[in-house]
Order: structure tokens, then C-alpha cells, then sequence
């Protein structure tokens, strides 16, 4: 048995899917890693993560074992072992298994116990439950591996401990929310202390349609501290090096990465999940670059920041589209929201489009009164112009509703809510100003746009307006939103009651206003674009909600 050990974490992406290519990712990884003894992968490394219904054809299971093999077969030259995830079929049932391959083989495969079931997560469904796992032995050293979710809780890392294992190995697929990083500290250091055993964390870094993997990967020994940390929002790797001393291990101090924390920490994050989500997307599904409509609102304006933070100004295309209601106010703040981003700005009117529409409509419309028909048919025409441009010239459109808006349908259907992408769909608008005022004052270290402002003060301090109709202001059809968010919150992350917001202070009628909104909103929603995950309960795989019920808790 060895007194010394060193053991490489491997924070990178996947490419969910393609076998192949990860397989080889790893193998670069290894002939980077100059002879250590043992590298750990994320969670599902082999094959993606989340695989979703991927995983139930038989071709990618094929795929993923004969990738396996061909990892087994390099470590037949004696260099660095590999403890790799990946999907594992045996007698009928799927798996979310780790490999350890060593000597040329498949030494040994453990597989994952505790299979989440909420939120994002839908493992019950797709894979089977493993056993309480046992250690895996690596020259001479006992290796405990909890995969993910299996170290959320005390049972199974008490087995390992009870089993023998020196070492906690986590590979992980953790994805980001806000705030979560200390939540997974703090739960690796509950398991430290419950064992007494040291802790490798290892967590997967990319976007994967709506959800991003923030990495953060760390090392703490047996006294809760850090030993080694990795940065968040990159790929990274670092050599971390153990002794055994009088029966004990323990991994040497080396390279530590700060961690923003408070209000700085939570908006550098939030910014660059949406920067991860999105650029992550478009790379991955081929388009050559993004568009949207430029309104010289907020909402236009910080999604257009993200674009050039993540992809480049050469990749971002924004269109200002101007009806007769537009401000000359809001036409120089688009104008200059492209020149401070460098990004392409056009216009195209569409008064002559609305007026043909009309024009159409004459007919049918006779003697009834203008109302929200007339401003949903602007809103339309400008999603029927992105969209053509995009099918023209081949960039996404990016749509730019935040998730004040979503809730409460504030969004028109086959208008602005077009597009393939959203940055906003899980950040509240007040939440949207602030992210603005953080973005003009700080440029993220891997950020492609500019240093300095990315969007004149005024767009972020002058009333939301959708200009659909003279002098309109979000504030003639919604609270202020520091209320609306307020209720929203209570509502979608909280699952308050009616009662319980008024028990808050807020007025029963407008909560109960609000919640009717909610639900009779849940059909645009499920029309919605996708967008990156932020918070703890996003439109999307967070909350399925049935677009027919008549559940209201104002009622009950």
C-alpha cells in the first residue's frame, strides 16, 4: 500500500451525446497530465449530463461502452488511471455509473444510490438505483465514491466510512442556482466531519439548454479546511497531492481560488450563468451568432450585453424596429447601446406593415375600438421581421422578457416572446436593474465586451415602457415591481398561500389579481423560448404546472 498518492480533478464540459468526442477530451486530459496517479472526471462524463431519454436508446449505451473500452485499453501503458462516468447497463437496467480504469481494464464500476427526483433533476426515471455502494481499491487505498446526490445526505457516506474507505472522491453534476455554492460547502462539510474522512469535490463547468454548471471544485481534508480550490465558470484542472500519516490522509495546501461573496459574488454569478447559458447554446446547436430586437429598454439592452460578453460584438445583430409610439428617447438609447457595445444596430419601421394590417383588418374591426389587439399586432409584426432576418441570414433570435413579465403574461405570443433563447426568463426585473448597475461598473474576467458602461444611465433609471399605445408605462398595467417581484417570489419560489402574503402585508385583492395572472399565463409559458436556469424554481423543468386547472389558493 502506498503512503502518497496524486490525484488530478478534471473540471470540464460534455457534450451530451457525443461519446466520441468526450472520450477524447479525456484521453487529452491524460496525456496533459504528465503520469499522475489517478484523474477524476465529473458525473456522466462520457456521455453528457443530463442525458434525459437520450439514455434509453440502446445505440448511445453501445456508443458509451465501446468509448469505455477504448479508455480502459490506453491505461495499459502504465501511466495515469481514470475514474470516469458514464451510463452502465447490466441485466436489463441503466445505471449512472463511475469507472475506475486501470492496467488496461475496467478495474471496477460503482453506481450512483440516491437518485434525485426534483426540480431539475428526473433520474427515477431513467436510470435505476444502485446498492449502498462499497470502496474501490487503488493502490492499496481505499476510495470511497459518492456520485452527486449521494453525498446530500449521511447514509452513504457513513456506509463508506463503516466499509473502509480513507478518501471521499465526488464527482459531480451539480447545476448552478444562485447562491449554491455555499450550499454545497456546507454540505461537504457536514460529510467531512460525520467520517472524518477528506473530500475531493469535483463539479462538471457548461451550459446545457437551460441549466449551466458553474465547476467551483474543491479539495477539504479531514479538519474542514480548504486544501485546493478551483475557480467557477471555466474549465480547469489541478494536481492535488496526498500522504497517509499514522493511518490518515490528508492533501497537501496548493493552488486556492477566491470565491466572490455578497452582493458583488451574487451578481458576478447570475451574470455568468446567463453569459455560460447562452453562448454554450449557440456553439452547441451551430448558429453563427444571435439577434434581437433593440428597444432601448433595459430588457433589450442587458440581453444584448450578455450576447457580446458571451459570443463577441461581431456575433451579436440588433434591429431596431420603431412604430409610430416609438420615442425619439428610446431610438437614441438603442443607438447608443450599440455603439457602446460595438455590436451591428439596423432599423426597420414598421408603420407600413401595421398600416397594411389595419388596412386588412378594416373590414372585420368596424366600429369597434382600438384596444390590446392593435399593440399585440405590433409586437407580432416586429417577431415576424427578426424572424425573418434570422431565417435570411441564419442568426438565432434571442428574445428579451424577464421573468416579472413571463409571470404575469405581460408578453404577447408569437410577438416578443419569438425567439430561441433567453437570457432573462429566471431573472426578476428588479433584479434586471440591479444586474445592469452591477455589468456597468464591473466587465467578468472571460467577458468578450467592453470595459467600462454597456448601457447609458438612463435606460436603466427612466420608467419600463412597452410603447404600443401613446405615453404607455408598464406602471399603467402592473404594480411597481419591487411589489410584483416581491408577491411573485412568494408565490413561485416560496409556494406561499394567498393568505400567507396578505399575513405579509400586501393587499388581498392585488395578491389574488396576481395569481390569477400567474395561472392563466402558464399557456404562453409553455410556448416560451427556453432560458438559463438562475434561481431555485425557473419556468421550465423547475415547475410543471397544467395549462387547465382551476386551483386558486385566494379561494380555498
Amino acid at each position: 500500500m502506498t503512503d502518497r498518492l496524486t490525484i488530478m480533478l478534471a473540471q470540464i464540459p460534455q457534450t451530451v451525446g457525443n461519446c466520441r468526442s468526450n472520450a477524447d477530451a479525456i484521453l487529452k486530459i491524460r496525456k496533459e497530465a504528465g503520469g499522475v496517479d489517478l484523474i477524476l472526471f465529473p458525473e456522466l462524463q462520457l456521455i453528457g449530463y443530463p442525458p434525459e431519454d437520450l439514455v434509453l436508446k440502446p445505440s448511445l449505451l453501445a456508443a458509451a461502452k465501446e468509448e469505455l473500452l477504448r479508455l480502459a485499453q490506453a491505461t495499459a501503458d502504465g501511466g495515469s488511471a481514470l475514474l470516469v462516468g458514464t451510463a452502465w447497463q447490466d441485466e436489463g437496467r441503466i445505471f449512472n455509473a463511475v469507472a475506475l480504469l486501470d492496467q488496461g481494464k475496467i478495474a471496477a464500476i460503482r453506481y450512483k444510490h440516491d437518485l434525485p427526483n426534483y426540480g431539475t433533476f428526473d433520474e427515477k426515471r431513467i436510470f435505476s438505483a444502485g446498492p449502498l455502494p462499497e470502496p474501490v481499491l487503488f493502490k492499496g487505498v481505499s476510495l470511497g465514491i459518492p456520485i452527486c446526490e449521494d453525498i446530500w445526505t449521511e447514509k452513504l457516506c457513513a456506509h463508506l466510512k463503516k466499509r473502509g474507505a480513507e478518501i471521499l472522491l465526488v464527482p459531480n453534476g451539480s447545476p448552478f442556482e444562485s447562491g449554491k455554492y455555499a450550499i454545497r460547502r456546507d454540505i461537504v462539510t457536514k460529510r467531512v466531519k460525520e467520517t472524518g474522512l477528506p473530500c475531493l469535490y469535483l463539479n462538471r463547468v457548461g451550459g446545457q439548454d437551460e441549466i449551466v454548471f458553474d465547476g467551483g471544485s474543491f479539495v477539504m481534508n479531514r479538519d474542514g479546511e480548504i486544501a485546493v480550490s478551483l475557480p467557477q465558470w471555466q474549465s480547469d484542472h489541478s494536481v492535488t497531492h496526498w500522504h497517509n500519516a499514522a493511518g490518515e490522509w490528508s492533501c497537501e495546501t496548493g493552488a486556492q481560488v477566491e470565491i466572490p461573496t455578497g452582493e458583488d459574488g451574487k451578481f458576478s454569478d447570475i451574470y455568468q450563468a446567463m453569459m455560460m447559458g447562452l453562448g454554450d447554446y449557440v456553439r452547441q446547436n451551430g448558429f453563427s451568432g444571435v439577434l434581437l430586437g433593440l428597444s432601448g429598454g433595459i430588457d433589450s439592452a442587458l440581453s444584448a450585453a450578455v450576447a457580446v460578453d458571451a459570443l463577441g460584438a461581431d456575433k451579436v445583430w440588433c434591429v431596431m424596429l420603431p412604430s409610430r409610439y416609438t420615442s425619439q428617447e428610446s431610438l437614441d438609447d438603442a443607438q447608443a447601446c450599440a455603439e457602446m457595445l460595438g455590436c451591428r444596430l439596423d432599423s426597420v419601421p414598421i408603420n407600413p406593415a401595421v398600416e397594411a394590417i389595419d388596412h386588412m383588418l378594416a373590414p372585420l374591426f368596424a366600429g369597434k375600438k382600438p384596444d390590446l389587439t392593435e399593440e399585440n399586432i405590433q409586437s407580432r409584426l416586429r417577431g415576424v421581421v427578426l424572424m425573418a432576418i434570422s431565417n435570411k441570414f441564419s442568426p438565432m433570435v434571442l428574445t428579451t422578457g424577464n421573468k416579472s413579465e413571463m409571470a404575469v403574461g405581460y408578453a404577447t405570443l408569437y410577438g416578443d416572446m419569438n425567439g430561441g433563447y433567453s437570457v432573462l426568463k429566471d431573472l426578476y426585473k428588479t433584479d434586471v436593474f440591479k444586474i445592469s448597475l452591477w455589468r456597468n461598473k464591473h466587465k467578468p474576467a472571460n467577458a468578450l465586451g467592453p470595459d467600462g458602461y454597456v448601457m447609458p444611465e438612463r435606460v436603466i433609471t427612466k420608467p419600463p415602457s412597452a410603447e404600443l399605445r401613446e405615453d404607455q408605462k408598464d406602471s399603467d398595467s402592473l404594480p411597481p415591481y419591487d411589489i410584483l417581484d416581491a408577491i411573485l417570489h412568494g408565490l413561485i419560489e416560496e409556494d406561499l398561500s394567498c393568505s400567507d402574503l396578505v399575513s405579509r402585508g400586501y393587499d388581498p385583492a392585488l395578491v389574488a389579481q396576481i395569481e390569477n395572472l400567474l395561472h392563466r399565463s402558464e399557456y404562453k409559458r409553455k410556448q416560451s423560448p427556453l432560458g438559463v436556469k438562475l434561481g431555485s424554481r425557473n419556468f421550465g423543468r423547475d415547475r410543471r404546472y397544467p395549462l387547465s386547472h382551476q386551483f386558486r389558493s385566494s379561494h380555498s
